[in-house]
């Protein structure tokens, strides 16, 4: 049986997770910043659609992406050095998190139901849930967001409007964590895409040693601008 969480009830042991599907955890409980927070540091995130419970995860591997490690391939070293965009942080979480949202089409459901969607703008108002975001002739045009604790990042979901516009945003990202000491990116699961960006699986193991390290540090800063990131646009 599947483990069912009352608001109260702590966490299951991510070893009990199942292996089919992998990672499956527990049900239940809520999405309070509370409880979002202590999923995070133990490794665990929510994910489910509607009508379903909410669904608590964490798979064995794990994808993650070092920061130091994000391949900008020719074309994307390119774009980035042309410039004529801006790069900024949380200043649209709401429209990136309904961007990120909206039915694609490949996807034509979402994860991302109302529930999730005000959930992550309480832990934006908390300071925790962040946005990168790429902006080309005043419009956003991609982006992504995520988790932040301490000098860990959780990254949740991305979207572009324009040709590479998301990359273009994980990219900058991943040097500007990377220059205060975030080590990884969580991707969570494993897909082609992640992958041609530099992500790899490593065990459940690894990825929560590092998050417990990580968790520790002070809280990064997140006022920093494109300038700060230069170095990758040359």
């Amino acid at each position: 049986m599947l483990p069912w969480l009352d608001p109260d009830t702590p966490f299951p042991p991510v070893e009990q997770a199942r292996k089919d599907p992998d990672g499956l955890l527990a049900a239940g409980a809520d999405l309070s910043v509370e409880r979002l927070l202590a999923a995070y540091r133990q490794g665990i995130f929510p994910w489910f659609s509607a009508g379903q419970p909410i669904l608590w995860w964490s798979p064995d591997p794990r994808m993650v992406l070092p920061t130091a490690g994000f391949r900008r391939h020719r074309s994307l070293r390119q774009r980035l050095a042309r410039g004529g965009f801006d790069f900024r942080l949380d200043t649209a979480f709401v429209e990136v998190l309904r961007a990120c949202a909206a039915p694609r089409a490949t996807q034509p459901g979402t994860w991302i139901v109302p529930e999730m969607q005000a959930a992550y703008q309480r832990l934006h108002a908390a300071g925790h849930a962040h946005s990168a975001e790429v902006w080309i002739d005043g419009q956003l045009a991609g982006g992504l967001y995520g988790v932040a604790i301490g000098a860990m990042f959780y990254g949740e979901s991305m979207f572009s409007r324009h040709t590479d516009a998301s990359k273009m945003a994980l990219a900058l990202l991943c040097v500007g964590l990377a220059q205060q000491g975030c080590r990884l990116i969580d991707c969570q699961m494993q897909t082609p895409h992640l992958a041609s960006l530099g992500a790899y699986p490593i065990a459940r193991p690894d990825f929560l040693r590092e998050v417990e390290r990580a968790v520790m540090q002070p809280a990064m800063n997140w006022n920093w601008e494109a300038e700060a990131m230069r170095d990758v646009l040359r």
